[in-house]
């Protein structure tokens, strides 16, 4: 992606006008993040069920394994979260699907599976709004087509959106299904391995002209009134990730924050409901 990031900065994002979160814009208020990371294993259905027992949508993160599969899971790498190694994108799915995904967190979670996109989008879409991260990859054209592919498949485009701090991952989600709602990821990019222009560049959701976002999902540090306003002035509703401390909740919503994303979805309905 570095290539692009200059000429990102040089034309702009145009005249587009986003969309916003229209009938969404509700189940937006709390989302569950990895879907709840915090009451189960990120990524797993366990953690999706646990925010669907809420009564709150949820946020995933998927990538492809080699063999082209849409694999939920956050990291680049199988090492953190399951009983196995190596790179998911040089890993088939018939050696994923046999892996422990949660007993690094708690024994008692020892059993659950890495899921498919397919999987979760059979169980969960229509019980509340899920909100798909794809991963930065080499692979754009063909993770993008896999989600868009997936998300058909189960009708669930209306039901669904996807983000991404890649702006050319939600360009070809646009080209491929405009009716599915994108969200541009930012975040202050301080731990990132890019240079200063880069992070500049990446910083400045404005720059994002590939992307055409209907809103904006910020790393919560960076939500201060200003941003918040400024962007919403403009738009685009501000969604803001991740948010685990109840007071700093209270923080987002009193600044008018359209919603926030966290791994403790059962705190931020108590701070959404104050």
């Amino acid at each position: 992606m570095r290539g692009g990031l200059v000429l990102l900065a040089l034309i702009g994002c145009g005249g587009h006008t986003p969309r916003g979160l229209g009938a969404l814009a509700d189940q937006a208020k709390v989302l569950g993040h990895r879907g709840a990371a915090g009451l189960g294993p990120e990524n797993t259905e366990p953690a999706f069920q646990a925010a669907n027992d809420l009564g709150v949508g949820f946020e995933l993160d998927v990538t492809l394994s080699s063999d082209g599969e849409v694999v939920v899971i956050h990291d680049d790498d199988l090492d953190r979260t399951t009983t196995g190694a190596g790179a998911v994108s040089e890993t088939p799915w018939v050696t994923i699907a046999e892996l422990d995904a949660g007993s690094w967190l708690d024994p008692k979670w020892a059993g659950t599976t890495v899921p498919k996109l397919d999987e979760v989008l059979e169980k969960h879409a229509g019980q509340g709004l899920i909100d798909i991260e794809l991963k930065t990859t080499p692979q754009k054209k063909e993770l993008a087509k896999a989600v868009v592919d997936a998300v058909r498949r189960h009708d669930a485009v209306g039901q669904v959106v996807v983000t991404s701090f890649d702006p050319y991952l939600l360009g070809e989600v646009a080209a491929l299904e405009p009716g599915i709602l994108r969200g541009q990821l930012t975040a202050t990019f301080k731990e990132a391995d890019l240079n200063l222009l880069e992070k500049l560049v990446l910083r400045h959701v404005g720059l994002k002209r590939k992307s055409l976002p209907d809103f904006i999902a910020v790393e919560h540090v960076r939500a201060n009134k200003r941003f918040v306003r400024r962007w919403q002035r403009r738009g685009y509703p501000v969604l803001a990730w991740t948010v685990n401390d109840p007071a700093r909740m209270a923080e987002l919503f009193a600044l008018g924050i359209d919603g926030i994303i966290t791994d403790r979805p059962d705190l931020g309905l108590k701070a959404a409901k104050r």
